[in-house]
């Protein structure tokens, strides 16, 4: 569910592959530099976003994470993808000044978890609960009429719904679903990034993927009725 365009074509813009595109920052390449900042910036905000209380302090911790680059860069070993380290700068800071404004606290999934203790619904027959589909709906609505007002008015606030749901998941769900629904992260590096195991992640993204299409129900049935 992409409800933003995704900026991670940055290397085929640039006419670059991965081991390029680091040694042209490595080499203080200003205008790759200030490319790689415009493509990924919108990323990291919202990523951040879900471990900070503000925007303002998001966008601090985005100016951290670039600077955490510009620094760090020349210790780059291509260990893992140059998108995974940049990201992890990102959770790293973020955690940091999210524990300091008393958003952030770190957590797995324990029995304690509040991610943890969710129990199946009702509503949960409603979406598919394993393989790639999982968290979609197993019959999905019918298209809206094309080019009427009424579409064009409930397709702008379905996608408000869909933001405000994404807003208020809890913060672990936020942090997977942001890099896999709206970043196009792989499961892969959203594992590396956030530090967690593939069931955590996956676990995580079907409870994320439920909760927001709950709060798209009023649309999904408007547009059946």
């Amino acid at each position: 569910m992409l409800i933003s365009p995704s900026p991670h074509h940055a290397l085929d813009k640039l006419n670059l592959d991965e081991s390029g595109l680091v040694r042209a920052l490595q080499a203080g390449d200003e205008q790759v530099f200030a490319s790689v900042m415009d493509w990924y910036s919108g990323s990291l905000l919202r990523l951040a976003m879900s471990y900070v209380p503000s925007r303002a302090v998001a966008e601090e911790v985005v100016q951290e994470t670039w600077m955490g680059v510009f620094e760090g860069i020349q210790r780059f070993e291509s260990r893992s993808s140059f998108k995974t380290w940049l990201f992890r700068i990102l959770t790293n800071r973020a955690k940091t000044r999210g524990i300091r404004e008393s958003r952030y606290e770190p957590s797995g999934l324990s029995t304690s978890s509040p991610d943890a203790d969710e129990r199946p619904s009702l509503e949960d027959s409603l979406f598919i609960a394993e393989g790639s589909g999982m968290g979609h709906w197993k019959d999905p609505p019918h298209d809206w009429e094309p080019d009427t007002p009424e579409r064009v008015l409930l397709s702008k606030e379905c996608r408000a719904a869909i933001e405000t749901a994404i807003e208020n998941l809890p913060a672990t769900q936020r942090q997977v679903m942001t890099l896999r629904d709206i970043e196009g992260v792989s499961s892969e590096e959203v594992c590396n990034i956030l530090e967690i195991s593939e069931t955590n992640q996956r676990v995580l993204l079907h409870r994320a993927r439920i909760r927001v299409r709950r709060e798209l129900q009023p649309y999904v049935q408007g547009k059946n009725t």
